[in-house]
């Protein structure tokens, strides 16, 4: 009975929980799979987000743990590559900070599934470089470190990620090669420098003068300073040791640059160590160590055992409230054991706990109803089997569809905040195409019209080339002589340099011959010096023939030595002899060098006397040829299309006369000192040349002179020519040459002065000391005119309110109210002239008057003037017409056309006042608000004529109703004729209109004195005004 009852307990469960499990067994991997990818993608987007605090310990371990798990970091570049880093600040920063702790504590393979996005990483540093507040400072430099740690990293693969390594695995890694262990040390050091720069950067970025540690923006910055804080207690370890491991092998010298950069980072990671060591936050997080007082003696070996190497010390975590629940895989494998425990539970409450010791039970004692109970039996487990089953994989399903829905949330909101920005950029994208678009639209229709301009332009370039070609032709022929003469006084010059080399050569000759005599002559000396010499040896002798008398014993020592005195003697006289036959033959070949040098300087001071007159001789002859050019071209036909100037024909006779002073100046030179003979010709030239050129520009200033001054200017050029050519020949000989006289030609050019000043404009006729008060006078008779213009105005307005009535009156009035609106906009417009008129005199005449400022700038001053008096005169016609027109005897035309005269007139004084005044000027504004001002009255005043007109036209209705069939048959034929009556006469009219504009600015060029370049563009500016009109 008892093992029935152990059979009974332990049958039904075991096979269908196997069964099971199989069932659902192949799909637990993918499952699993996505389950972990989905719990890594919400981890990853809840430790980087955009809320500015520090990242959950929680999440970023749930990373660390998911590198371990899959052995790599695919699937956390998988959900980075989808966050926008690139344009927010704070998501690349948290990036930074949680790609550090996987760099540290990740699993190894972290680093090489990461190296492929190391280009990405080093352009995400250099933009967010641009930036210089915020977190862009910070995420750059972040960034570069991260690039940093992992070359360092790749460099050496024996240094794990969080750089925990042992004395003897760092003697390891140097392979105990001294090369090896300087190389690392550089490596290391520049790795220190990039997490100090990281450090210093984000202090300099945080206000300690608040509490910012306790802030959560604070935190945020401050949190991933723990991890540099670990790197660089290593760092400055092995540096250390590494440094004394060199010192031991290298000479002191050599490591001289390695203890500088170590003093450097000790100081800075002290002073970093001792102000993190102050922070609240760092207190409960983390144990700074202290570093010593002085750094270490690398000098000293036994440094090392003094060395403590700083240990940081993380407390240990306590769970927080906020640590989500983790099910397990053995919690859910273990639900069946539990489930049938507690089945077991309920079927001793219910049958008993043992059958055997319950005395009543007959079934087993009998055997009764054996086999229905244990099916029963069987029933009842297998169907608590498939509940436990359905059971789990409901539970599954469900965990499985909250990750999917997490994840998908997730993924939803990155995809929201990435849609929101790119929809930001396509609106500033949008706003920048739309702008872009308006610039080309305007510089298209800019361009447009400046390639109209250019056309007219170029068709106008190519006649004033024709009529230009051919004076350019005589300019060339001019240039081309001018060059032939150059080339031959260069030739005559280099005869004459090559002369003076053979004087040198000469001199030098000379020279040497008078050394080789003074040789000879100190010779001479002592030659004399000798026979000085030899007198007194004969002195000597007689003494020594005295002395021989009286000593005769030593009378054969005497004869010995005067044997050998006459010996010298005779060898003294030969040398004497030989030296006055070298003399002599020194003599005779320095006189006939000097001969030599006689005959070759007189030959060749003929040469270049002769070389000089053919130079002059060149000179005049192409002088004298230009002057009868230009005498000849006189009465050409090519001349009478155009047109020159008074002030430039003043302007040539003015140079003429400088330059006969400067020849008289260069012929005096010439005389005083033949061998200069350069600046006489240059002066003859010059002078040919623009001699030249006084005759054909008073030839074409006399075209537009009146008949009898121009006859007289044409015979002053011809008698200027004939003088001048007198002139040029009296310098043919040397002995005319210094009497030559210019005063002929200076009266001639005199002459010429005086008819082209007769012939100058009747403006500059006035003395420019008066043009000052000539231009306040002129201002204030135009003020006057408006203001007797406006009073008028309002009289005509009284009047015609008192006589007219109905259409009229409202006409007159719309009209007159309009010419009084333009009469006060012109008066603005004088007043603001005024003020700029001062300003421009107030800084532009320096220390000089206002005076002596306008005859300093006369053009200007009577470009003033000119337009004054047409805004004057402008006021004055329009108000006549404007009277006219209310007494019903004016036409609405002539009042249209005086407004427009007077916006012209306006624009005139406006462009005078505005040449020379200061572009960013007050009064320039104001008088270019005043301008427009001006131009808005003058089309009020045109509106208001032309609906007057049209509002008087329509009360003259036509009424055909009474006329018969050939009546307005007739009517009609005579208004076709009327019609091409009115437009034949119009014509001629715009004919007629256009002839007056041409010869009204012809005149104006007359008395403004414009240049030929702007009279030649006379008939541009003609057509384009009456296209205008």
């Amino acid at each position: 009975m008892d093992r029935m009852a152990s059979s009974m307990k332990q049958v039904p469960n075991p096979l269908p929980k196997v069964l099971s499990r199989r069932g659902v067994g192949a799909g637990m991997e993918a499952a699993e799979r996505e389950s972990f990818e989905r719990t890594q993608t919400v981890s990853v987007n809840k430790a980087i987000n955009t809320q500015e605090v520090a990242v959950k310990e929680k999440h970023a371990r749930t990373c660390i743990l998911g590198t371990h798990h899959e052995k790599g970091a695919q699937t956390f570049w998988s959900v980075v590559n989808r966050l926008p880093l690139s344009s927010n600040a704070m998501l690349c920063w948290k990036f930074c900070h949680v790609f550090h702790k996987l760099l540290r504590d990740g699993h190894p393979n972290v680093l090489k599934d990461s190296l492929r996005y190391k280009n990405e990483l080093s352009d995400m540093s250099r933009m967010w470089g641009h930036l210089s507040e915020g977190y862009g400072q910070l995420c750059s430099i972040y960034l570069k470190l991260l690039r940093t740690k992992m070359d360092y990293h790749t460099k050496n693969p024996r240094f794990p990620g969080n750089l925990q390594m042992s004395d003897r695995q760092l003697d390891e890694a140097g392979e105990s090669d001294v090369n090896n262990f300087f190389q690392l040390t550089v490596e290391m050091f520049d790795y220190l420098e990039c997490e100090l720069n990281l450090f210093q950067t984000v202090f300099n970025s945080l206000d300690m003068s608040r509490s910012v540690s306790v802030t959560t923006a604070g935190q945020c910055r401050l949190a991933p300073l723990i991890q540099v804080i670990l790197d660089c207690s290593h760092l400055y370890d092995y540096t250390v040791k590494l440094l004394f491991k060199l010192h031991s092998c290298l000479p002191a010298d050599t490591l001289q640059g390695h203890r500088d950069r170590f003093m450097e980072q000790f100081t800075k990671l002290k002073d970093l160590f001792h102000r993190s060591s102050n922070l609240q936050y760092f207190k409960r997080l983390i144990q700074i160590p202290q570093l010593p007082e002085n750094p270490p003696n690398f000098l000293r070996a036994s440094a090392l055992s003094e060395h403590i190497s700083p240990v940081v010390v993380i407390p240990t975590e306590t769970s927080s409230p906020d640590s989500e629940p983790v099910l397990e895989k053995d919690d859910l494998m273990n639900m069946d054991a539990t489930q049938q425990n507690l089945f077991d539970n309920k079927f001793d409450d219910i049958f008993g706990s043992s059958l055997s010791s319950d005395p009543f039970n007959f079934n087993n004692q009998n055997g009764v109803n054996k086999n229905e109970k244990d099916h029963l039996i069987e029933r009842l487990y297998r169907e608590i089997s498939g509940l436990t089953g359905q059971l789990d994989n409901m539970k599954i399903e469900s965990q499985r569809a909250v990750l999917q829905l997490k994840g998908r949330v997730s993924e939803l909101e990155a995809e929201l905040a990435e849609q929101q920005h790119l929809g930001r950029q396509a609106t500033d994208d949008c706003e920048f195409l739309r702008t872009e678009l308006d610039e080309l639209k305007r510089q298209r229709e800019d361009t447009e019209k400046a390639q109209r301009s250019l056309t007219e332009i170029e068709r106008k370039a190519q006649a004033n080339e024709q009529r230009y070609s051919k004076l350019k032709e005589k300019y060339s022929e001019l240039v081309q002589n001018h060059a032939d003469l150059l080339r031959k006084n260069a030739e005559v010059t280099k005869q004459v340099s090559m002369a003076r080399q053979a004087q040198v050569d000469l001199e030098r000759e000379k020279k040497d011959l008078e050394d080789s005599f003074a040789r000879t002559q100190e010779q001479q000396e002592v030659l004399e010096t000798l026979k000085h010499e030899l007198a007194t040896s004969r002195q000597e002798l007689q003494v020594l023939h005295s002395s021989l008398e009286t000593s005769a014993q030593s009378e054969a020592k005497w004869v010995t030595q005067i044997a050998e005195l006459e010996k010298e003697r005779g060898s003294l006289e030969s040398a004497a002899a030989q030296r006055e036959e070298e003399l002599s033959t020194l003599r005779e070949q320095l006189e006939s060098a000097q001969i030599k040098l006689a005959n070759a300087q007189e030959s060749m001071c003929q040469h270049t006397k002769d070389q000089r007159k053919r130079l002059l001789a060149g000179s005049r002859e192409a002088a004298e040829q230009e002057v009868q050019e230009a005498l000849s071209q006189l009465d050409e036909p090519a001349l009478i299309s155009c047109a020159g100037s008074t002030d430039h024909l003043l302007s040539k006779v003015k140079s003429v006369s400088s330059c006969l002073e400067q020849l008289e100046k260069s012929r005096s030179q010439y005389l005083a000192c033949p061998e200069d003979i350069s600046g006489l010709l240059h002066s003859i030239t010059l002078l040919g040349h623009l001699t030249s050129d006084t005759i054909l520009q008073g030839s074409t200033t006399s075209l537009r002179a009146p008949p009898d001054p121009a006859d007289s200017l044409n015979e002053a050029c011809k008698q200027c020519g004939r003088t001048t050519l007198a002139y040029l020949s009296s310098l043919e000989e040397e002995g005319a040459l210094e009497k030559a006289d210019s005063t002929a030609i200076r009266e001639c050019l005199s002459k010429i002065k005086a008819i082209g000043e007769e012939l100058l404009p009747r403006g500059l006729d006035i003395k420019q000391e008066e043009l000052g008060d000539l231009v306040d006078k002129e201002m204030a008779a135009t003020s006057t005119a408006i203001e007797a213009a406006t009073t008028r105005i309002e009289e005509m307005l009284s009047k015609s309110r008192a006589g007219d009535t109905g259409v009229k009156l409202e006409v007159n009035e719309r009209i007159l109210g309009s010419c009084t609106s333009l009469m006060q906009a012109i008066k603005v417009l004088v007043v603001t002239s005024k003020d700029l008129q001062k300003e421009i005199v107030e800084s532009g005449r320096g220390t000089a008057s206002p005076k002596e400022f306008y005859a300093k700038n006369s053009r200007w001053t009577e470009g003033l003037i000119s337009a004054s008096k047409a805004v004057g005169w402008g006021a004055t016609v329009m108000v006549d017409a404007a009277d006219l027109v209310v007494q019903g005897k004016g036409k609405f035309e002539e009042l249209m056309v005086c407004s427009h005269e007077i916006a012209a007139s306006t624009a005139q004084l406006v462009a005078a006042s505005k040449v020379k005044a200061n572009k960013g000027s007050a009064n320039l504004s104001q008088l270019q608000q005043a301008s427009r001002g001006v131009s808005q009255a003058t089309a009020a005043v045109v509106a208001s004529t032309i609906s007057g007109k049209s509002q008087i036209e329509e009360t003259d209705s036509m009424d055909f109703s009474s006329m018969t069939l050939t009546q307005i048959k007739r009517q009609e034929m005579d208004s076709q004729v009327r019609v091409l009556e009115l437009e034949n006469d119009l014509q001629k009219e715009r004919l007629k209109l256009g002839e007056l504009r041409k010869k009204h600015y012809e005149l104006a060029g007359v008395a403004e004195g414009w240049e030929e370049g702007t009279e030649a563009s006379a008939s541009s500016l003609q057509e384009a005004a009456s296209e205008k009109e």
